[in-house]
């Protein structure tokens, strides 16, 4: 994994795993059904968003297989989800929670 030592790896894990609070078959199953609009209907396997899939991935593995741009994905996706956090967003303010939902958070998950 490039770079990065034992501790700044250990530590991106657990906060990425903090702020991704959706499960695997959560995420797979909101990036399925995102662009569904109205219909209840899930759309065909591999669609979503690029960065939704990615983040899907990630939850896959173990930490041990990780690349570096899993790596890079990760620190993208703590990025985004915490300036989304620090926009202070209406967690029923739908646009605003699927756009993290998107990346694995959900905010009106505790």
């Amino acid at each position: 994994m490039g770079e990065m030592d034992a501790v700044e790896s250990e530590a991106l894990w657990d906060e990425f795993h903090r702020l991704v609070n959706m499960t695997s078959q959560e995420l797979s199953a909101w990036l399925e059904t995102r662009e569904a609009a109205e219909s209840t209907e899930a759309l065909p396997q591999g669609v979503g968003a690029e960065e939704g899939r990615r983040v899907l991935s990630i939850l896959l593995k173990r930490r041990a297989d990780l690349t570096d741009d899993d790596v890079q994905v990760m620190h993208q996706v703590v990025e985004a989800v915490e300036a989304q956090q620090e926009r202070d967003g209406d967690a029923t303010d739908t646009q605003w929670r699927h756009s993290l939902m998107t990346l694995g958070h959900d905010p009106l998950k505790p």
